[in-house]
């Protein structure tokens, strides 16, 4: 075993030593009478980058909305912090230091990055508004040119620096992404992967991604699950993700862009 491969383990020793930050346990969602989650089993420690990949429709956005509340899970729990908040409103949930960057961008298109910003920032009240808008600033240059600028003007790229940045003004503990690579050219797609690298790198911050794109994060993530239908078919390191001959033939050939 190499001395990169030891460092590694250990790196992960100390990770899972402690309490998950977020756990699923036989998560089960419905939209009307189909089944969408059909028992989730998930754990997310604290500093690490866990990523989700799968095929269109498997169901991964699912899972990250119904850890936001919408839709409920019908069956199961989910534990944050030690706080189950299965039954918890979306809106305190949004409060405990949980924020997401949706599917789709989502921002607020008639309004300028800046109020963007603020909205994020209202989560905590605004309370390090100024500090937080030069961090977020500091991290995506391309905002601060553009704060008066509508957010419905910017090019997919920077829509997608907007709703990450939003996101952080909430100070979160965990961050979740929900395809933060869709639809945009492969320079700023490596432009985001770098950001998200130097946030958990630097800020510790722990980050749950969803993303198509699974060599890009299986490189990226230490850990990896992958599902098909619904269901939590295989679990690993994101090295032994990549490595793995099923993961390879369904998710990777010809995926490195």
């Amino acid at each position: 075993m190499s001395v990169a491969d030891t460092n590694v383990l250990a790196d992960q020793a100390s990770r899972t030593a402690r309490p998950p930050l977020l756990t699923i346990r036989g998560v089960k969602t419905y939209y009307g009478n189909i089944v969408a989650l059909k028992g989730v089993d998930l754990d997310i420690y604290e500093g690490e980058i866990v990523t989700i990949i799968g095929a269109n429709g498997a169901g991964k956005s699912t899972l990250m909305m119904t850890i936001f509340g919408n839709p409920r899970a019908r069956e199961g729990t989910i534990t944050f912090a030690g706080r189950d908040i299965t039954r918890v409103p979306t809106h305190e949930i949004a409060r405990m230091s949980i924020a997401q960057s949706p599917e789709g961008r989502r921002i607020f298109p008639r309004m300028s990055v800046f109020e963007n910003l603020q909205m994020g920032a209202s989560i905590n009240n605004a309370a390090h508004f100024d500090e937080d808008l030069e961090r977020v600033c500091t991290i995506f240059p391309r905002l601060k040119e553009r704060l008066h600028q509508r957010g419905g003007t910017l090019s997919g790229g920077e829509q997608q620096m907007l709703a990450i940045a939003r996101a952080l003004m909430s100070r979160p503990r965990l961050l979740l992404l929900d395809e933060p690579s869709l639809g945009l050219a492969p320079l700023v797609v490596k432009q985001i992967f770098d950001v998200i690298r130097e946030l958990n790198k630097r800020d510790g911050m722990t980050v749950f991604l969803v993303e198509q794109n699974a060599y890009h994060a299986l490189k990226l993530a230490h850990r990896g699950y992958v599902m098909v239908t619904g269901t939590i078919t295989l679990s690993g390191t994101g090295q032994e993700l990549l490595s793995n001959p099923q993961v390879r033939a369904a998710y990777l050939e010809g995926g490195r862009h």
